[in-house]
């Protein structure tokens, strides 16, 4: 019997252990020797990450992971399906085998720890664990030197972290051995041999969000957000890393029906049946094309008159929500400034809140409330749960909150968005907001990271750049490589629906039937109609039927062509298992795309609506032409389309 308290022992044997996922084409191995642990991955006995090593380090102690010796294991398999509130997925099967190993050190100290692995068909995860124990009650940790030892040749789509911008920078597509600064995740990569994977991960609580560097010896490692002490975490025992993540796909494709995140959170703890998503119009764009302003004065957009016009257009267009920007105090001159200021308990003289509210309800809207903290997170926190109870006495259950700032300020301190307290702040909203019935639209936010199966109120997220930076900073191939790389984290308010591409204050570089496409590429647990009335009610009535018809919620996914920051083309079904949804998007080069529908359902035929873009279209000189077509479909059917540059197509399959 191995004993680990009170004196240095001797190692147990070393040994060599193996997890197989369900379908045994995935291979994990897990090693101790000499008392350190480490592991890899192979799919099809082709490397997937060599061997690599594992541990944590405590302020003032030695690095957990170099002296190990082994207690037990223990292993497990686990296949269950779960029913999402909402998603891509309705059903999600959760299959598994799982491997653990409980370990002390060989020490003095004889510190407990356990590291517990999981292979599931489409990818590993591996979390570490502290558990309770005598000596140690509270652990400050210093560092984590998790490794992804992938081949130095693979390719990566990545963004660099701990910039001022947070997430929001264009994608670029680097050999791992030029990367050179910290990036973040999800990190996607394709390998010398195919294969591609997304290294992530899940269950993000109380913990900085890892992001990766290459070390010393070229090794990709996982370096965790600092606090501005530059600690990692604060932590008291027991304690549960979050994990660790692997998607693997044979294709690009595979990793977009990749649901692991999601299957490592907990179900939800408390009812969540009042949870709904929507779609809304936003008192928003025309601040951005300068028609409004945020701030008070002579155009100030969300006035009592405007609300109450954008209601009408509501209704009219069969939309079920309002978003208002810049309605509370704190907007006036340098608003990025005003964060330590900004007042969420009081509208601006020109809204009368009550009476918007009141005629909101009466027309069966739903408002959007906006809380733009700006990163002042004291200031925020001070109001917050009266804030919330404000908006919930007005009836108000949808907020869209923003932290535009730089850092944030904590404590009288600067922290990053994605530090530990960035990470708690996050969370006490969201359950805050829970506890008052609300769903939450969160810009600037916290990485997704599956957090939503347990926490259905948190709707969707920004966290890259979204149309906002049309005008010049995004290029047609970014939405092309969002669905691998952001959207892995799950939906993104991608702020959709822009008609008005060829405005001149802020020209989109898009073709108009390529914005009908996102709603189907791009998802988002809640999506918003991201233009002014007029363009859907008077200019492009046509058009705006997808974006009326397109559910926000999906039974699920079929991704069709897929190759990163090139092409994408996705099918989606709708909620009640009927209908499918299909949306297709190019770089700046034009092309054909070929579709087969053996994915639709056997002697069932549809009425197909083709939004696509006109033989002359073009994303810089010709964005307004296109096409609508009506055609028959069924299974067997094939259908050929012309994809401008920059462009895109939608299409609405209905069964009749």
């Amino acid at each position: 019997m191995f004993h680990w308290f009170g004196r240095k022992k001797t190692f147990p044997e070393d040994g060599n252990f193996t997890l197989s996922s369900p379908n045994g084409r995935i291979v994990c191995h897990i090693y101790l020797k000499q008392g350190l642990v480490s592991y890899s991955v192979e799919k099809d006995h082709k490397s997937i990450i060599r061997e690599s090593k594992l541990g944590l380090t405590l302020r003032g102690e030695a690095p957990i992971g170099h002296d190990f010796g082994l207690v037990r294991t223990h292993h497990k398999k686990f296949d269950e399906t779960w029913e999402a509130p909402w998603g891509e997925q309705r059903f999600i099967r959760n299959n598994y085998q799982e491997f653990t190993l409980y370990l002390a050190e060989n020490t003095e100290r004889a510190r407990l720890f356990t590291i517990r692995f999981r292979a599931f068909n489409d990818g590993v995860a591996f979390r570490y664990e502290i558990p309770a124990q005598p000596a140690y009650r509270k652990n400050t940790i210093s560092a984590e030197f998790t490794e992804f030892n992938v081949d130095p040749n693979a390719l990566a789509w990545q963004i660099p972290a701990y910039q001022p911008d947070r997430y929001e920078y264009n994608y670029t597509r680097t050999p791992i051995f030029e990367l050179r600064n910290a990036i973040h995740t999800p990190l996607t990569i394709e390998l010398p041999t195919g294969y591609f994977i997304s290294i992530h991960e899940a269950a993000l609580y109380n913990y900085g969000a890892m992001t990766i560097y290459r070390n010393k010896n070229q090794i990709l490692t996982s370096d965790i957000t600092p606090l501005s002490d530059g600690m990692k975490a604060y932590v008291e025992l027991p304690f549960n890393v979050p994990w660790r993540v692997i998607m693997i796909g044979d294709s690009a494709g595979d990793l977009i029906t990749n649901r692991i995140i999601y299957n490592l959170n907990d179900p939800p703890h408390q009812d969540f049946s009042w949870v709904k998503p929507i779609k809304f119009l936003g008192i928003w764009w025309a601040m951005f094309t300068g028609e409004w302003t945020w701030a008070p004065g002579a155009r100030h957009g969300a006035t009592t008159e405007h609300a109450k016009t954008y209601i009408d257009a509501c209704q009219k267009l069969g939309l079920d929500g309002l978003l208002m920007e810049g309605w509370n105090n704190g907007w006036e001159g340098d608003w990025l400034k005003n964060g330590d200021t900004t007042d969420f308990l009081h509208p601006m003289p020109d809204l009368d809140l009550d009476a918007v509210a009141d005629y909101a309800k009466d027309h069966h809207i739903s408002l959007v409330g906006h809380h733009e903290t700006v990163g002042f997170i004291d200031n925020y926190e001070s109001q917050l749960e009266k804030a919330y109870q404000y908006y919930s006495d007005l009836g108000i259950k949808y907020i869209k909150p923003g932290y535009a700032g730089s850092m944030m300020t904590i404590n009288g301190r600067r922290e990053y968005h994605h530090s530990q307290l960035g990470v708690k702040h996050y969370q006490k909203a969201l359950e805050l907001a829970a506890k008052y019935h609300i769903c939450l639209d969160v810009h600037e936010p916290i990485k997704g990271t599956g957090i939503e199966r347990t926490y259905p109120n948190l709707l969707t997220r920004e966290g890259a750049r979204g149309q906002e930076y049309e005008g010049g900073a995004l290029s047609p191939s970014h939405t092309t490589i969002l669905p691998f790389t952001r959207l892995l984290a799950g939906g993104m308010d991608y702020t959709p629906g822009i008609f008005d591409v060829t405005n001149g204050t802020k020209r989109i570089a898009t073709t108009i039937t390529r914005q009908l496409a996102y709603y189907v590429t791009i998802y988002s647990g809640t999506q918003m109609a991201a233009d002014r009335p007029r363009f859907y009610l008077e200019k492009y009535p046509d058009l705006f039927q997808f974006i009326h018809d397109v559910p926000v919620k999906f039974s699920e996914t079929r991704p069709l062509l897929c190759e990163i920051g090139v092409l994408y083309v996705v099918a989606r079904k709708d909620w009640e298992g009927k209908n499918w949804y299909l949306g297709g998007l190019t770089n700046e080069e034009g092309r054909r795309v070929h579709l087969d529908f053996d994915f639709l359902d056997d002697n069932q035929v549809y009425e197909a609506t083709i939004y696509h873009d006109g033989a002359d279209a073009h994303y810089r000189d010709n964005q307004l032409s296109y096409q609508i077509e009506k055609r028959m479909i069924q299974k067997t059917d094939a259908l050929d389309i012309d994809i401008a540059p920059g462009g895109g197509f939608a299409i609405s399959l209905k069964t009749i």
